[in-house]
């Protein structure tokens, strides 16, 4: 494991919320896709609020995502820089349909029989960019894939603000459930009926993509999965995005930085939730909750200067103190910002961030 000092009140905040009125309800006729309404009509409307650098909504109900639009497509027959095919199918039944994309080793079938750790990744934008499509989100799970090896399931789920929190969080524990199925001998997915070993289920996600992991391993405990149960083998949490509406260690205490990550959270969940909800202050659920983590193992990873690194190392002491029964994995990267892998992913550092997330699936 690797230990920084603490060093965030020196650490910038570089992207600014800018407000221009609340965001609309639920009953707002958004749009997400330009074709839609044609690019006029995105350049005519005036901007009803914006989050720079992640969206900004239109007054005509338009959503312009600012990024995570670019995406890869799906390779059957395998990356050639890995080796790692992957296609997107639909698993679950009629009634809770979730649409994901699948990766699988070049080596799955090298040893008849055997089987493999299932992945069940969720990836982050802040609860409204991004897609399993999503370049930099295709090549860190065909990465994993790779690197474990492992069967990797990375699941989409409904963004905000269209459809706010809780959507998100009910679609991907329905991702869960869905994938637990398909785990079966008899599961109509072929990839994951064939390889895919159901007692071996991880769950991991980066920034928001950890927030929901952590919510579903604790919901699980309390709605089992029929012929499953309450658990997972392990929860992988990659620079997890909580928040709170106190500082907590060496974040900032200014009100204006703090109102600008709060503001982002608040487009998330349209205001249903607040700053120190347990959605996104985990801290302030009972140690009760805490304790009923439905997994075995949880690997917490960081940066010296993520914006949220303080939040990680007390979600690592939370754990330890909360008496939860199982084995906590720390690793925090030094000098590195929020997820900087997925960007450099070939640079030393994100090289051993890949290795260590590979490890603790493999211990799993």
């Amino acid at each position: 494991m690797r230990h920084a000092s603490k060093c965030m009140k020196n650490h910038k905040y570089p992207f600014k919320f800018q407000k221009h009125g609340h965001p609309p309800r639920r009953s707002a006729p958004f749009c997400s896709s330009p074709r839609s309404q044609g690019k006029a009509a995105i350049m005519d409307s005036e901007i009803q609020y914006e989050l720079p650098g992640l969206i900004r909504v239109h007054k005509s109900g338009f959503v312009e995502r600012l990024q995570g639009t670019e995406t890869s497509p799906p390779s059957p027959s395998g990356d050639p820089a890995n080796g790692v095919a992957s296609k997107d199918v639909v698993l679950g039944d009629p009634a809770s349909k979730v649409s994901v994309r699948l990766y699988l080793p070049s080596n799955a079938a090298a040893e008849p029989g055997k089987k493999l750790p299932v992945v069940v990744f969720f990836y982050g934008g802040a609860f409204v960019v991004s897609t399993a499509a999503t370049l930099i989100y295709h090549r860190y799970a065909a990465s994993l894939a790779a690197a474990v090896p492992a069967v990797v399931v990375s699941v989409n789920y409904r963004l905000a603000p269209e459809t706010p929190l809780p959507a998100a969080y009910d679609d991907v524990f329905a991702g869960l459930k869905a994938v637990v199925a398909a785990c079966r001998p008899d599961g109509a997915e072929p990839w994951l009926a064939t390889y895919g070993d159901v007692s071996r289920i991880v769950l991991a996600g980066d920034s928001a993509g950890a927030n929901l992991a952590h919510h579903t391993a604790i919901r699980l405990r309390k709605e089992p999965i029929e012929g499953y149960g309450d658990e997972v083998r392990g929860v992988a949490l990659l620079y997890s995005y909580f928040w709170g509406k106190e500082p907590l260690g060496g974040e900032p205490a200014d009100s204006a930085v703090r109102g600008r990550f709060e503001r982002s959270w608040e487009v998330a969940c349209d205001g249903k939730f607040g700053p120190d909800h347990p959605y996104i202050n985990p801290f302030s659920a009972p140690q009760e909750e805490w304790r009923q983590l439905g997994c075995r193992r949880v690997l917490v990873t960081t940066g010296e200067l993520c914006w949220f690194v303080e939040r990680s190392r007390a979600y690592a002491e939370a754990i330890r103190a909360c008496g939860w029964d199982g084995e906590l994995d720390f690793y925090e990267t030094k000098g590195k910002g929020h997820v900087y892998f997925l960007f450099n992913p070939d640079c030393e550092d994100a090289i051993k961030d890949l290795a260590v997330v590979a490890d603790f699936v493999r211990r799993c």
